[in-house]
């Protein structure tokens, strides 16, 4: 039986469609729909039911999936041992962060060390939403809060500081803010409640309910940019407004007006004896550790 067939169904059964399988195997989504067909005619029944959201596992593909998995991990460690494996740094890692964290934080630290590691490719997912180590959508996730489940690696990675800001503009033109109660009246900017991917997103519930808000996003970074605009008072990653000198802290000495969250980083356990991932992984680690006085400043 073609172990690319096998590799292929292995992929189509974690993303769940023809597209997301074929970008992360590199190739076009005809080839990963003949090679399933292939496959389907080896075994003799259907592995995949189609429906409009994507492919589903049958329950011959069901019953199939956890050999392929095995077969897999068997595979992987051949490769770990094999003499060119220490040549170099070399494949396809892929990244999931949140938004605001992958851009500021990461990406240019990940630039830096993947041109240090010239066959190394580094995909960084910076998104304003949840990505899923489960749907393979990345080789290592970061995320707001631990899995709760599942065969993976999974540490703390950092702390990180938000805070209340407003910009210098916006503060100007409103009577001074010295405590809670003054926040009656103001605008606020924040994230679109029936869209937040992470309970842990619920600074306003914690501090006060707005009367009025200017913008609501799903993206930090729009947030961050409707606050450095004037257009109001927001909760905001200090690594993100902490370097804006047009922006000043609301309530600085207010303990309500600072938030404290954490960062998860997880992978599946079975991809942890490989070489790139080991890298990256341990990369990532000193990178948060380095950024410590941007993340929790004092």
């Amino acid at each position: 039986m073609d172990w690319d067939n096998l590799r292929y169904f292995l992929e189509l059964a974690r993303s769940g469609t023809l597209q997301s399988a074929a970008r992360r195997l590199e190739v076009d989504h005809t080839t990963v729909a003949r090679r399933i067909q292939a496959l389907e005619k080896q075994v003799g029944s259907p592995l995949f039911s189609r429906e409009a959201d994507g492919h589903r596992l049958t329950e011959a593909g069901r019953r199939l999936q956890p050999q392929v998995e095995a077969m897999e991990g068997a595979f992987r460690a051949v490769e770990s041992a094999a003499p060119t494996s220490h040549e170099g740094l070399s494949g396809v890692v892929r990244i999931g962060a949140t938004e605001g964290f992958g851009t500021i934080v990461l990406a240019p630290q990940l630039a830096l060390f993947a041109g240090r590691h010239p066959k190394l490719l580094i995909d960084l997912l910076a998104m304003p939403r949840l990505v899923h180590l489960s749907r393979r959508e990345a080789d290592i996730v970061i995320s707001l809060e631990r899995p709760a489940r599942g065969p993976v690696l999974v540490t703390k990675l950092t702390d990180y500081t938000l805070r209340l800001y407003a910009s210098k503009k916006y503060l100007a033109k409103h009577q001074p803010i010295k405590a809670r109660e003054d926040l009656r009246g103001h605008t606020f900017i924040s994230y679109v409640d029936d869209l937040l991917f992470s309970k842990e997103l619920q600074y306003l519930d914690e501090l006060y309910k707005p009367d009025a808000f200017a913008l609501r996003s799903t993206s930090v970074l729009a947030q961050y940019e409707a606050t450095s605009a004037g257009a109001g008072i927001a909760v905001l990653p200090a690594f993100i407004a902490g370097r804006d000198k047009s922006l000043r802290r609301v309530l600085p000495d207010q303990p309500q007006a600072q938030f404290t969250r954490s960062f998860w980083m997880s992978m599946p356990a079975e991809t942890k004896h490989l070489a790139r991932m080991r890298a990256v992984w341990d990369f990532l680690r000193q990178t948060a550790d380095m950024q410590k006085d941007v993340l929790l400043p004092e």
